[in-house]
């Protein structure tokens, strides 16, 4: 498995939802002091329910963050990953089970308040359409995850489940 240090200077991080992009990008961005860039703020507009940007909006803001220099982004938006990669120096793609997803989601909203990568002024609350979108629109998602990575020429690390993903930590000195 490559180390944090191999993967450069702009690491791209997709997962399902709820699989622990966020919480990666943070530690990473403590443990190498890259800026953390997590896609859902830039996506939704802030102090709303969950309310998405006009599109235009965040296509916009999401061209002004990868051409930085350096950061770690988490999150999919799989309409602007191409550009994405086109910049970044390395890829990790977590697997996590939908039944881990789906409980993932059930602790941050009921018992973290302060998560990583939250909307801004927002509350996270359980809602149906958030748990329909892991249990039934996330699985098919998953593969197409998989395909960009094994086509990708990055400098890569596939974290297949939760004990590969704390491995990961381990061996790189994160800390959650």
């Amino acid at each position: 498995m490559l180390s944090l240090e191999q993967l450069g200077p702009r690491i791209c991080i997709l997962g399902p939802s709820n699989s622990g992009k966020s919480t990666l990008a943070k530690a990473i961005e403590r443990k190498l002091a890259l800026p953390a860039i997590h896609l859902d703020p830039l996506y939704h507009l802030p102090h709303t329910d969950w309310v998405p940007r006009p599109d235009a909006e965040f296509a916009a803001l999401h061209a002004a963050a990868i051409a930085r220099e350096q950061w770690v982004m988490d999150g999919n938006y799989t309409r602007y990953l191409a550009p994405r990669l086109e910049r970044a120096t390395g890829f990790i793609v977590l697997e996590i089970s939908t039944a881990a997803s789906l409980l993932r989601y059930f602790r941050r909203t009921l018992l973290e308040r302060k998560r990583k990568g939250a909307l801004p002024g927002s509350k996270d609350r359980l809602k149906w359409d958030m748990i329909r979108h892991i249990a039934i629109v996330t699985p098919p998602n998953r593969h197409k995850y998989l395909t960009v990575f094994e086509k990708s020429s990055l400098a890569k690390v596939r974290l297949r489940n939760p004990r590969e993903l704390s491995l990961f930590y381990q061996a790189n000195g994160l800390e959650r």
